[in-house]
């Protein structure tokens, strides 16, 4: 069966009768950042209980650290509406922080030692010692530090109508598999092309010198506390802080569901030795990781980008897919942007729906090994040296300089854009894609390139620079909410909280039991 070009795809989407599909794209955002103290410390203190739970709070939770916030947004069909409950959720975490600041870059504030970075704690519940022995798990495995980088993750999906509009084109209906395969398509064209948005995007070229102390590095030196790669876009991209890692040999494949789910699998019981000489448990009898595999769980495989479903209760990420396919798709190499209140605003996202848009419709066909070598290639030279003069990338025909490169994927894109403009009755998405082009035509106007020019033009550290927008923002972001907002969210925490003394209340089982189960399934 003939798969239908993209081409046609686009001609029967700026059909008036099928354009409204274009309004329905779905996008939600998961915002990290590290809590500091006013002078850019790692903050020490437990997670604010103004906050809630951070086990069962709908929107604020913690990631790695218990100093590592997470923002998590609901569903929406437009980028303005992520955009404005993220403030919100911002502006009622300030109300509850006694003076702490949200650092606002990828890259983590002033830390005193890895073991300055605490790990979250998610209370008694075997659940929550789960998600706890699971981060020690990390820090035996990798260090701490890593586990303190901040970044946004991008969840991402196509609206029904409009897949069933492409399974149709297709003499398809749009079930489980062809869902999948659309989904995958998009993720092979995201590896494909991602080294893009670590260009344009990226906003980690430096770091502050306490993140590598004692590790050997290729970093230069930029004043007395700053480290940097001098033409890098995303260090948080790169393999800074993966130290003895078993996964650099993993190979993960997207061309069908069942070779994700099957090679992913497989990691998840292969032993590794290092891990098993760490042991699972400790001479006192504390657990240090929930195995010795080379995944203890689904989420420990590091990637930029994963197809997602929601998962029904009790069920494991690989579960939940193998049994009704992909939901939607999480981008997950977003940096924290520093100049930004929120890290990201509406034209970068905006970017981003016609960017996953087009990887969904354009052909995608499936990635051989030699092209696997390639993509990491060139994703490898973006994230380090991307904003060098003369950089190359590999394709199959050659060599070929990134800003040729870019242009002619902005080129493909021009006309989806101007589709999705006429859905929306604006043009913010033609003007978004003509920022970008100014960004491959001029690297200095890229955020990564912004950074460092004024470091280097101020004579500043990246921690005082970082420090100054974090106030910056936190001016911004000291707005008073409405009473009934703010008694809405003081509700959910409270709520949060009930939840979490329920769940601690209601388990029967050991832990040692509860992760026997858990491991089975």
């Amino acid at each position: 069966m003939l798969l239908a070009t993209y081409d046609h795809l686009l001609t029967l989407l700026s059909d008036d009768r099928h354009l409204p599909l274009l309004r329905s794209l779905q996008r939600g955002l998961e915002k990290e950042g590290l809590r500091c103290d006013p002078q850019g410390h790692i903050a020490q203190t437990p997670h604010p209980k103004g906050l809630g739970s951070a086990l069962t709070h709908p929107a604020i939770t913690t990631d790695y650290s218990e100093a590592l916030l997470e923002f998590i947004t609901p569903v929406f069909s437009s980028a303005h509406e992520a955009s404005a409950f993220l403030e919100i959720a911002h502006r009622f975490a300030y109300q509850q922080m006694n003076g702490e600041l949200i650092w606002p870059a990828s890259m983590p504030c002033i830390l005193n030692g890895e073991m300055s970075i605490p790990i979250a704690d998610y209370g008694d519940s075997n659940l929550g010692k789960l998600k706890h022995v699971y981060r020690h798990g990390l820090w035996h495995r990798y260090g701490r530090t890593m586990q303190a980088i901040s970044g946004i993750h991008y969840n991402f999906s196509l609206p029904d109508g409009l897949l069933e509009l492409l399974a149709a084109e297709e003499g398809r209906t749009a079930d489980k598999d062809f869902v999948s395969e659309r989904y995958l398509r998009l993720i092979r064209n995201f590896r494909r092309h991602g080294w893009l948005l670590m260009y344009l995007f990226g906003a980690s070229p430096a770091v502050c010198k306490t993140f590598l102390a004692g590790r050997d590095h290729k970093l230069d030196t930029l004043h007395q506390h700053t480290l940097y790669a001098p033409y890098a876009t995303s260090l948080r991209m790169s393999d800074l802080g993966y130290q003895n890692n078993a996964q650099s040999g993993l190979k993960v494949c997207h061309n069908t569901l069942d070779s994700y789910i099957n090679t992913l699998s497989e990691a998840l019981t292969i032993p590794v030795a290092e891990y098993e000489a760490i042991g699972v448990r400790g001479d006192d009898g504390e657990y240090r990781q929930l195995n010795t595999n080379m995944l203890q769980i689904e989420n420990e495989y590091y990637s930029n980008i994963r197809p997602k479903r929601v998962g029904l209760p009790g069920e494991k990420p690989l579960q939940a897919l193998d049994r009704a396919g992909i939901q939607y798709i999480e981008v997950r190499s977003t940096d924290v942007n520093p100049f930004l209140p929120l890290g990201i605003d509406v034209p970068q996202m905006q970017f981003l729906d016609v960017f996953l848009t087009w990887c969904a419709l354009t052909d995608s066909p499936e990635i051989s090994d030699d092209e696997y070598e390639r993509i990491q290639t060139n994703f490898s030279r973006t994230v380090y040296e991307g904003r060098r003069p003369g950089l190359t990338l590999q394709t199959s025909s050659g060599e070929i300089s990134l800003q040729r490169l870019g242009m002619d994927l902005l080129d493909a894109m021009s006309e989806l854009a101007r589709t999705m403009d006429r859905a929306h009755g604006q043009c913010f998405h033609l003007d978004t894609l003509n920022q970008q082009r100014l960004k491959l035509a001029d690297s200095a106007l890229t955020p990564s390139a912004k950074i460092l020019r004024i470091i280097e033009e101020d004579g500043i550290e990246f921690a005082t620079l970082t420090l100054q927008q974090a106030l910056e923002h936190r001016r911004t972001l000291s707005e008073p909410l409405s009473p009934t907002v703010l008694e809405q969210w003081k509700k959910a925490a409270s709520d949060s909280l009930q939840e979490q003394a329920d769940m601690e209340a209601a388990d029967t089982l050991s832990f040692d039991e509860y992760l026997q189960n858990y491991l089975k399934r």
